[in-house]
């Protein structure tokens, strides 16, 4: 009887074989040594302290290539920079955004930022009244007739009754990243997005816009919740307005970066790579503390963790620090690019950028049969709170190695926080727990231990 029992506890629940004494053994030791003594924390705060905003082509993005370098150095067996070829966008001076005759209020000043890749409107600005829409089809409805000449003002809101944030900023984002093109088909002079965040905030989140080839780019800015709002409801008061805003950005040639990439060598399957990473560039706007440092420092951890619990991994486990994920995704085309050029073996990708937060589970974009098998070991992995496995998707970044047969899978954490700091000046180490980022490194070190040890 008792050697039955055994049996049992070596079965996952989809039927998957695992050696449950030992896993459960290896991935406490894990969590102690992260818990314990963990780097990841450390880590982050000289990223974010010391070298701060990381935008790509910037110096700063240049810095935290040499450190992400330096500290991979440390703990891997090998590490180089993979060059890669980055759009260069610059903010320049501070945006002006206002509304300059209101009956009422007179002057009203609003909190706004350019949108990533807008061209700016140089020193004369741009002057006009304000058409608000909702949507892409309202604008249509509108036509030439009622925009040309006009201000458009997108102001749809993300939806507060989603659960899933990301699914309420995948009901918005659309008019942040195509608005300044649509609305240009009707003739407008320029373009006001209201933030994608849920909150009632001061500050305004940027984030990247994608031109139409053949389409007049329109200069763009986001404007905080809080006073778009405010913008609305003069509006309603008073149609007539005109709204002023000046932005200083330009786009520069294309500059010189790296992926950072580092290697434990596998025992028994060196030619079969597991990636775990996270993007390296951030926006100019802050320290990029979620977004994505904490997805650095973990994947950065995975290596670290191995090394001292004395795990010799069976198969390569490789650390991509990605550059450019966030506005352009050059970085993980020219990873993806190299890997079908050099022939290599990808059997899984994971990828923290969803913020470092309390660890949830894992989304996954895999076969069914990779999805059952990941599922198998919940039983390992819930007694620290993973327990969501019913998603889909991975990570931007390893997307690109989606269409070689590569398993994506995502790091998930609570979501409920993210936008409020997204692409935002408040997206500072001081937003992050010290132990909700050790849990994740740890968390995403255990599953890589699982697939490193079974295979997929």
């Amino acid at each position: 009887m008792r050697l039955f029992l055994s049996f049992l506890l070596m079965i996952g629940t989809s039927g998957h074989v695992f050696s449950q004494s030992s896993d459960e053994s290896s991935i406490r030791q894990i969590y102690n040594e992260e818990l314990a003594r963990g780097k990841s924390y450390q880590m982050l705060e000289y990223l974010t302290t010391h070298i701060g905003a990381r935008l790509s082509g910037s110096p700063g993005a240049a810095a935290a290539v040499e450190w992400g370098r330096h500290e991979l150095d440390n703990f891997a067996d090998s590490v180089f920079l993979q060059p890669v070829m980055v759009p260069h966008w610059v903010r320049g001076q501070k945006e002006v955004g206002r509304v300059i005759n209101s009956k009422k209020r007179g002057v009203v000043e609003m909190n706004v930022c350019a949108l990533g890749m807008s061209v700016g409107t140089g020193p004369a600005g741009v002057t006009g009244s304000i058409v608000e829409v909702k949507s892409f089809d309202e604008l249509k409805q509108l036509g030439e007739k009622n925009v040309k000449g006009k201000i458009v003002f997108f102001n749809r809101p993300m939806d507060p009754t989603k659960f899933n944030t990301f699914e309420a900023y995948g009901g918005a984002v659309e008019q942040r990243a195509l608005g300044p093109s649509e609305a240009a088909k009707y003739g407008a002079v320029g373009v006001i997005v209201r933030s994608m965040g849920l909150n009632q905030e001061d500050y305004p989140h940027t984030g990247g816009l994608r031109y139409t080839p053949n389409i007049a780019k329109l200069p763009a800015i986001a404007i905080s919740t809080k006073h778009a709002d405010l913008l609305s409801k003069i509006l309603k008061d008073e149609k007539d307005i005109q709204f002023y805003f000046e932005t200083h950005c330009e786009t520069l040639p294309d500059a010189p970066s790296f992926n950072v990439v580092a290697e434990l060598v596998g025992s028994e399957f060196p030619n079969e790579i597991i990636v775990v990473g996270g993007h390296l560039d951030s926006w100019d706007l802050a320290q990029g503390a979620h977004d994505d440092g904490a997805g650095c420092v973990q994947s950065m951890e995975v290596l670290r963790l191995f090394k001292m619990i004395g795990y010799k991994p069976k198969r390569t486990i490789r650390v991509v620090l990605f550059m450019n994920e966030e506005n352009g995704l050059r970085g993980g085309l020219e990873y993806a690019r190299q890997a079908e050029l050099k022939k290599e073996k990808h059997i899984a990708a994971l990828e923290s950028d969803d913020g470092g937060f309390t660890p949830r589970g894992f989304t996954m974009t895999a076969s069914e049969a990779v999805r059952s098998k990941i599922k198998g070991w919940k039983p390992l992995l819930e007694p620290y709170g993973l327990y969501d496995f019913s998603h889909e998707g991975g990570g931007a970044d390893i997307g690109p190695l989606q269409a070689q047969g590569v398993p994506i899978i995502g790091f998930l954490p609570d979501s409920q926080r993210y936008f409020d700091y997204h692409h935002t000046q408040e997206d500072t180490i001081d937003k992050v727990s010290k132990r909700e980022l050790e849990l994740g490194a740890a968390s995403m070190a255990s599953l890589i231990y699982l697939i490193d040890k079974y295979g997929l």
